[in-house]
């Protein structure tokens, strides 16, 4: 029994369980608002003192980007956001592709199974939980699907854009917590993106219902969408009606401050993921990640109200 303590002791204080632990505790909500107010600001110290001890503690360029000097950024917000130059992310030009829509790591990649998205080694989660969907049809409707997770760390490009040609239809607010996303409390706190706050971009495709869900996480100061602006946080869900067409590579939303997107499409797509992604790939905005090789034929509508 002792030996056992222990070991359980050990395990508590290791740092991957310190600082898992430490989210629960810490008041998530109000350290992203002071965080998103910091973010936010022009005066001229607090900005240049964001942005250019952020710009050294992550070694980052701007060689590929429209602003070329740090002191061109009007805040933080402003620099974290930054647009890339013309052409720095070829999109890949197979129809059928299914590209990234994010610079990141792929945190995980693959297909879903009995409802479920892999979220870590040995830990899954419900797709009607990551959709709000207290009714299941949208689990069942993916079922057999697949899906691809990509994490955005610091030092990226923190622009999402369209994985596919669709007609973006609705999107979910949906309120929750707000944890990290990196691997370490991916792999440490259960539905972990089915608790945090996000926003679910539903788009009607050739091959069916797809969507694209991007995540909130601690700091992060808030997420935006070319339909929607800037979302307003809330303690309910909200949704709004949307019909407007979105071309593959085209600018669908951003974060402010890192956070994850994931990608979901229905069986019908035929989704086929290439090889040589898998967890922790690196990825660029653009890379094709898999093809899909469904057609309009095998279709199948969806009854549900995303």
């Amino acid at each position: 029994m002792k030996e056992f303590l222990n070991a359980k002791i050990k395990e508590a204080l290791t740092p991957d369980k310190i600082f898992t632990n430490l989210q629960h505790i810490v008041p998530q909500q109000k350290i992203s608002e002071v965080a998103g107010k910091l973010a936010a600001s022009t005066n001229p110290v607090v900005k240049k003192s964001f942005v250019y001890t952020f710009a050294k503690a992550y070694g980052i360029s701007l060689d590929e980007y429209e602003h070329k000097s740090l002191s061109d950024f009007d805040s933080f917000n402003d620099f974290f956001t930054r647009g890339l130059d013309d052409n720095a992310r070829p999109i890949d030009s197979d129809i059928n592709a299914i590209v990234s829509p994010a610079d990141g790591i792929i945190s995980q990649i693959g297909y879903i199974e009995e409802n479920q998205l892999l979220q870590a080694k040995g830990s899954h989660y419900k797709v009607a939980h990551l959709l709000a969907d207290t009714n299941n049809t949208d689990g069942d409707y993916y079922d057999g699907g697949s899906f691809a997770t990509v994490y955005l760390a610091p030092s990226n490009y923190h622009r999402v854009h369209m994985p596919f040609d669709g007609k973006l239809i609705k999107t979910r607010y949906v309120p929750g917590s707000l944890f990290s996303v990196n691997n370490v409390t991916a792999a440490g706190v259960p539905d972990l993106f089915a608790r945090n706050e996000r926003l679910v971009c539903v788009f009607e495709t050739e091959y069916g219902r797809a969507v694209v869900v991007m995540v909130g996480a601690m700091i992060v100061a808030g997420i935006e969408t070319v339909a929607t602006g800037k979302i307003e946080r809330s303690d309910k869900i909200s949704i709004n009606v949307h019909n407007m067409e979105l071309k593959k590579g085209d600018e669908l939303g951003r974060f402010y401050l890192g956070s994850t997107a994931i990608v979901i499409l229905p069986k019908s797509a035929g989704v086929e993921w290439q090889d040589s992604f898998s967890h922790n790939s690196i990825v660029k905005m653009g890379e094709r990640l898999g093809v899909a090789k469904g057609s309009a034929d095998n279709v199948k509508r969806s009854e549900a109200v995303l």
